[in-house]
């Protein structure tokens, strides 16, 4: 399940609003929840923000939200096995069945895992500010989309023999 996977990642540590800064992301959802035997279903909308650093200047980037959820919770013994198939080297495989099913146990389902994965997948692999930003500079750090720099780009060392070379014309 993609959540169990996700889990561990430390990006999902980084997620959480820092202590005493609401605007870092907020979502709602408005669900209808209803349950046939064993499973609970729950479809609707969450609706959000979230703020994360741009990948080039580390400046902040906001992140919409909109999501259409369809869900089936169900008790772990009913969740679908898991195969012993090896891991491929990009990572595990998750089945499209398993994409939208959540564990609960007992009387009472916890949606956070549900809603914490909403704002794990908004986060694209590499956000930006802009299309167009600059970045940083590598040699002093300035952002470059609000200052310049007079840095030089270093020479790579394995054509550094190189430079002194004078070609005949």
């Amino acid at each position: 399940m993609v959540s169990d996977w996700l889990k561990g990642l430390p990006m999902r540590d980084a997620l959480g609003a820092p202590e005493g800064d609401p605007e870092a992301g907020q979502g709602e959802a408005d669900l209808d929840l209803y349950a046939d035997g064993t499973h609970a279903f729950a479809a609707g909308t969450f609706k959000g923000h979230l703020v994360v650093a741009c990948s080039r200047c580390v400046g902040p980037v906001k992140l919409a939200i909109d999501e259409k959820l369809r869900v089936t919770f169900m008790p772990p013994a009913d969740m679908p096995a898991e195969d012993d198939e090896p891991a491929s080297e990009e990572g595990p495989e998750v089945r499209e069945e398993d994409l939208d099913v959540f564990p609960y146990d007992g009387e009472k389902i916890d949606l956070e895992p549900l809603f914490r994965e909403q704002f794990v997948l908004a986060v694209p692999y590499a956000p930006l500010c802009a299309e167009d930003c600059k970045g940083l500079c590598p040699q002093c750090g300035i952002d470059r989309n609000t200052s310049t720099c007079s840095c030089e780009k270093p020479i790579d060392p394995r054509l550094a023999a190189l430079k002194g070379l004078k070609l005949p014309s």
